[in-house]
């Protein structure tokens, strides 16, 4: 009876972690940025898996990536497929992916807000919004967050 309820437990696991993929991606970032870090470790804990490459001319990249300077921030991730600029929370970049938009190429959260993940500061939430952003510039809200 006891293998019986080994072998069931094992199946439930081995087909648990199937369905738990670790979706991977790429953040570039200033080697000399602590938030940065800060929100890779973010992203990290909730499922992601992220490389880390350091890039001296984060402009650069960005305008490579197409990230407006409207919704800039300090680092820039590319996980499948899609652009997230900034401190954007995993659960929305989540939400981005499963959903899987057609039209919408990323989503960003612009400038640096406290209390956004990698920006947390004491008792501090200021009030953000997660934009997502199609080819030509063109926005729409994904998420409110700290309201």
């Amino acid at each position: 009876m006891k293998i019986n309820h080994i072998v069931a437990l094992s199946l439930l696991v081995s087909s648990s972690l199937a369905i738990a993929e670790t979706i991977k991606g790429t953040n570039y970032q200033s080697p000399y940025c602590g938030c940065c870090k800060d929100w890779v470790k973010h992203m990290e804990d909730n499922g992601f898996e992220l490389d880390v490459e350091y890039v001296q001319d984060m402009t650069a990249k960005k305008i490579d990536l197409g990230i407006r300077p409207q919704y800039a921030s300090c680092h820039t991730a590319e996980i499948q497929g899609y652009t997230f600029e900034g401190h954007v929370p995993a659960e929305d970049i989540q939400r981005f992916i499963d959903s899987k938009p057609s039209r919408m190429v990323g989503l960003a959260v612009p400038g640096m807000p406290m209390g956004s993940p990698g920006m947390e500061y004491k008792d501090q939430k200021d009030p953000f919004e997660v934009v997502a952003f199609d080819e030509n510039g063109n926005t729409m809200v994904w998420a409110r967050h700290n309201q």
